[in-house]
Order: C-alpha cells, then structure tokens, then sequence
C-alpha cells in the first residue's frame, strides 16, 4: 500500500516539477508530493525488511527523514530563485539599515562588499 502510494505522490511530484510554467509554481511539486513519493517507498521498504527478515533496517529510517528535512531548504531555494529572476531590486521593500537582500550585499554595499584601503 505503501508502495503505491508513494508512487503515485513520487509521478505525480515529478510531472509537475517538469510541466509547470514558473518558479513559483513549481513549489511544491519537489517539496511536498516528491517528498512524500520517496518517503512512502521507503517506508514500504522498510516495513518489508521488518515483516520478511524480522529487522528494523535504520538506514533506511535515516534515508526516510533526510527528505523531509530538506524540503524547506529546496523550498527557499526554488523561492531565492524566483524573488532574483522576476523582481527589480527596486521593487523589493526594504530590509532595514545596512542590511541588504541575500546576494545583493556585493552591489548594494552591505556586509559582503570589499573595502578600498
């Protein structure tokens, strides 16, 4: 069951990674239904090592929840990316005194920029 259902969150997750038209939309497409594929895959794999050989198979508990913790990270990824490609700095609200956008501190001036002398 398992199984199943992890590969249908697993195409499903995979179709829209590759079929939507823009950063933003394709969101959740690795984040959420591709994480949830590969989870309950692994699942299945692990409840077949528990029923057939009677082990708990711990790697595979630690392959199940590296996904899920590095979902959101993708999520900030795919976001960063979105927020650099289709908004001008100058529509960006502020951030405060001396702190620039990450990956605008080399032109806004901020901490990332060099000092002459």
């Amino acid at each position: 069951m398992f199984l199943v259902i992890g590969g249908i969150f697993g195409l499903v997750g995979s179709y829209g990674l590759v079929k939507l038209k823009d950063p933003m939309a394709r969101l959740h497409a690795p984040t959420k239904a591709t994480t949830l594929g590969i989870g309950g895959v692994l699942i299945a794999s692990m409840l077949s090592a528990l029923f057939e050989h009677g082990v708990v198979s711990m790697h595979k508990l630690l392959i199940t929840l590296f996904p899920f913790l590095t979902a959101p990270i993708t999520a900030h990824f795919i976001a960063k990316t979105h927020l650099h490609r289709t908004i001008p700095r100058e529509n960006l609200p502020p951030t405060g005194p001396g702190s620039p956008w990450a990956g605008e501190a080399d032109q806004a001036g901020g901490p990332g920029q060099k000092e002459n002398g």
